[in-house]
């Protein structure tokens, strides 16, 4: 069983043109969101993110661990290294903050993976991805700049989640989510 989640939002979020952490949607952060949901599943989150933005998140996230990637623009892996030195020898779920549209269900089947998984829909893989011990020495050991799909291969598990795929690049992309949000006991959820 995982414990443990990184929340990677060190991107320079470049094309949309706004920190992707930091967008607003129906009133809270999309950082708030994601945390949010992976502390209602019980887990522990550290969230690894760019100096420049480390307080504005640290001031959003009391209870979070906040660590800055010396160097975000090497590559996500980096990122997911500085994230698993402090995690080391544990399993753990890694959550792109411009990837949301998972559910909690399939939160739920990454979190009671023992091997190295991610969602699949319609033939394609998706976030968050649940990294085994073993593949977080494999990325430890990467160089930053290799992409992880060169270092690990996830068990693909099925699921059924509409906006699996939605990644908040542009206007348009963060439109689609605000539109694909539902309200739930005081959370937001995308369920099938």
């Amino acid at each position: 069983m995982i414990d443990h989640a990184i929340i990677l939002a060190a991107g320079a979020s470049s094309r949309l043109g706004q920190p992707k952490a930091l967008v607003k949607l129906h009133g809270k952060t999309l950082i708030e969101l994601v945390d949010s949901r992976l502390r209602n599943m019980g887990l522990n989150v550290l969230v690894v993110t760019r100096s420049e933005l480390k307080d504005k998140i640290a001031s959003i996230l009391k209870n979070s661990i906040i660590i800055i990637n010396p160097n975000p623009d090497a590559g996500r892996t980096g990122s997911i290294q500085c994230g698993l030195l402090e995690f080391q020898g544990k399993p753990i779920l890694l959550v792109p903050i411009d990837r949301p549209g998972f559910s909690t269900s399939t939160l739920k089947l990454l979190i009671n993976s023992k091997t190295t998984s991610c969602p699949t829909s319609n033939g394609i893989g998706g976030h968050p991805v649940a990294i085994s011990i073993k593949d977080s020495k494999r990325i430890l050991d990467a160089h930053p700049d290799t992409p992880l799909r060169d270092i690990i291969t996830p068990k693909r598990l099925k699921v059924n989640d509409k906006n699996l795929h939605l990644n908040i690049d542009t206007i348009d992309d963060l439109e689609n989510l605000k539109s694909s949000l539902i309200m739930k006991s005081g959370d937001y959820f995308n369920e099938v």
